[in-house]
């Protein structure tokens, strides 16, 4: 089975990530927090394909890399688990912790943060997209 299908819709993921981040990125440029309702609509638009995104490689791609049965493929989608495994589990502690009464109370501190999150974001998605992506899509199950 090749896995086309997915591929394409996590690279779709991936450039509604990019966007995404982007707009986040706009609104923590400024000196003061948007209204509420703004910051929360992108952060959740954010998080839920982030999580959507996570699952599936989860899920899906990995496992399907692993039993490829290439000693290289496997090393490399082993390492990316090793590498950025917890990026979930680190986006999920800062969207806890940033609540609309912190970022009120701190909006420095949530830029500062968030910036930090989505470069270690950023980063993924650009190794993802150079040095995981080609490979998984030349991957046949069958």
């Amino acid at each position: 089975m090749h896995i086309g299908h997915e591929m394409r819709r996590l690279r779709a993921e991936h450039a509604a990530l990019v966007t995404l981040s982007q707009m986040l990125m706009d609104l923590i440029a400024a000196p003061e927090p948007p209204r509420p309702t703004e910051l929360a609509s992108v952060r959740g638009m954010l998080r839920d394909t982030l999580i959507r995104h996570l699952k599936c490689e989860d899920w899906a791609l990995y496992p399907r890399l692993k039993a490829s049965g290439d000693a290289a493929i496997v090393g490399l989608a082993t390492g990316f688990v090793d590498e950025m495994g917890h990026i979930a589990q680190d986006f999920e502690a800062y969207d806890h912790k940033w609540s609309a009464d912190r970022i009120a109370a701190d909006w420095p501190g949530f830029a500062r943060e968030t910036k930090a999150i989505l470069d270690v974001l950023a980063i993924r998605i650009e190794r993802e997209e150079s040095d995981l992506y080609p490979v998984a899509e030349g991957v046949d199950l069958g």
